[in-house]
């Protein structure tokens, strides 16, 4: 039997849905040759993580083998898929590997970050394949909600596998290429050895609808519309914003782009060849002196993030245009699960402005672009393979996938962030178990999740903070009184006492009775005040704050 092992070890995107990182490895145990599909990124949230711009996958495994990476694949250019690979193109260092629109987007980034954009090389669609090491790899065209998403087909020594990134069965996309299940059956026909599947939309009964179906219903409110439109959708949903655009002009109306995004994805798209025949857009200078009723605004922000163009028109202007009664907005998107609440803001925001806002409750103006449960049947039966290897999705999404691929004698293996497993044989097994995590991009520095920063933001987030400063002369004697700086505090607690004035009588009273060896000590010193700030706080307003001390000596 063959001392070399395939591996498959997923570093984000196994057990979550965002920061896609996928790892296979061929070659003997701990000598094996790398090859990597998507580094993405997730987002932060302000209950756990707050301050944070953004989530990338830790990477140290990756880049501890740094020397074995044959190179890096971008199935498409989402942010889950393609976000952290400016970020993580220093520590690893592997050349970069995309068709033509998403290799566009990682230039871009790349360039942004200054590192070379000749890193990231444009490869054809299949047949195309290149050789990387022990891998034979191509780019298999896959339909989704945005251009030129592709399915990996990495061909090892002991078998095909086939990595479907985000997908879902459209025949008619609009935008980019249609599923055409006569060449995945070809690809498939040799054997396939492993399914690695998208299970996003796992529990969706329904098959999928396609993207063309949006056409007519977004036509017909547009047409129908008084005062200004506004449409969000994802910026990268270059056919939602083409159809977007086109049912504008249709109604003898302006197009306007606004945020970075949006016209980044739209450039791109244009740029590379997949967008043709986009309608003219004015810029929002010009916007400003054409009847409202002649404008249609398409905007970056369907996810309710405060910095975007929807949110900053929700609060009154952006880029000198604003909203008005009788205007509409339209949310032709899905609210993913975490985001409600920024929605919601924005939508009660225009309520109050007298905007009509219409979401997609109705269905009728947004199609996912990821397979419902009967696609994803028809996938496993139009590949057969051997093993089903679940991921994109949350725990529950894998394990219902697992089950569903068991169901018609598919072996499955349920595999999550830092799972290593062994495709070797003819069952799966987990080879070993790999330390995963997050890496927070904190401002312009890149953190551990575990490294406090975070937890001490949340904790004096929660609890307030009180620093605390004191003077000691050389014979260690307390010069004055010491005294107390709040944030995030109230200013009188339960004795009806400025809450300073508190903390600072029992400061003064303690160090009056303190004994030489204390205040001789910093840390001792520290750890006492520290705990009468903490206790005297309790008292009087029910929370223990984060505690600073600071020590200056005279010498």
């Amino acid at each position: 039997m063959s001392s070399e092992r395939l591996i498959y070890l997923p570093l984000g995107g196994a057990g979550e849905i965002g920061m896609n990182a996928y790892v296979y490895g061929y070659g003997k145990p701990e000598q094996e040759r790398l090859i990597v599909v998507d580094l993405g990124v997730t987002f932060p949230d302000m209950d756990g993580s707050p301050g944070v711009d953004l989530i990338l996958p830790d990477i140290e495994w990756l880049e501890a083998r740094r020397d074995r990476i044959e190179a890096v694949f971008v199935t498409h250019a989402h942010e889950d898929h393609v976000g952290a690979i400016a970020h993580t193109y220093g520590r690893l260092g592997a050349p970069i590997y995309a068709r033509a629109f998403t290799a566009n987007i990682a230039q871009r980034k790349m360039s942004e970050h200054g590192h070379p954009a000749n890193a990231v090389t444009v490869v054809g669609a299949w047949p195309e394949q290149r050789d990387f090491g022990p891998f034979k790899v191509g780019f298999l065209p896959m339909s989704h909600s945005i251009p030129e998403s592709s399915a990996m087909v990495i061909d090892t020594p002991h078998g095909r596998v086939i990595h479907t990134g985000d997908f879902k069965l459209d025949k008619t996309p609009l935008v980019g290429e249609a599923f055409d299940p006569d060449l995945w059956a070809e690809v498939s026909a040799g054997g396939v050895k492993a399914l690695v599947c998208d299970s996003t939309n796992v529990f969706s009964p329904n098959a999928g609808k396609s993207e063309i179906t949006v056409g007519p219903e977004i036509e017909k409110l547009v047409s129908s519309a008084k005062g200004m439109v506004v449409a969000t959708t994802f910026a990268s949903n270059v056919a939602r914003v083409k159809t977007l655009a086109e049912a504008g002009e249709r109604a003898g109306r302006s197009i306007v782009l606004l945020g970075r995004a949006m016209r980044r994805m739209v450039e791109a798209a244009i740029e590379t060849g997949v967008l043709k025949d986009f309608p003219s857009v004015v810029s929002p200078e010009d916007a400003k002196s054409l009847p409202r009723e002649h404008l249609m605004l398409l905007v970056t922000g369907s996810q309710g993030e405060r910095r975007a163009a929807s949110a900053q028109l929700a609060r009154g202007k952006y880029m000198g245009l604003t909203m008005k009664e009788g205007d509409t907005f339209l949310f032709s998107s899905k609210t993913i699960p975490g985001n409600e609440r920024g929605v919601i803001r924005i939508i009660n925001a225009y309520s109050e402005m007298g905007v009509d806002v219409v979401d997609d409750s109705s269905g009728l103006y947004h199609v996912s672009g990821h397979a419902n449960r009967p696609d994803i049947e028809a996938m496993h039966d139009l590949v057969k393979p051997q093993i089903l290897i679940p991921m994109h999705g949350e725990h529950r999404h894998l394990r219902e996938h697992v089950k569903l691929g068991e169901a018609k004698g598919i072996k499955g293996v349920l595999a999550v962030n830092g799972m290593m497993i062994d495709l070797s044989g003819n069952t799966p097994k987990v080879a070993e178990y790999i330390e995963t995590g997050r890496t927070y991009l904190d401002g312009s520095v890149q953190i551990g999740a575990l490294d406090g920063v975070v937890r001490d933001r949340i904790r004096m987030a929660l609890n307030g903070h009180v620093v605390v400063t004191l003077i000691l002369d050389d014979a260690n004697e307390p010069l004055g009184e010491p005294w107390c700086e709040l944030m995030g505090l109230p200013e009188t607690g339960s004795s009806n006492t400025a809450l300073v004035e508190v903390l600072e009588h029992d400061l003064s009273q303690f160090l009056g009775r303190a004994d030489a060896k204390t205040l001789r000590d910093d840390d001792d010193l520290g750890n006492a005040l520290r705990k009468i700030v903490r206790n005297s706080a309790q008292n009087e307003i029910g929370k223990k704050p984060e505690v600073t001390v600071v020590v200056s000596r005279l010498s």
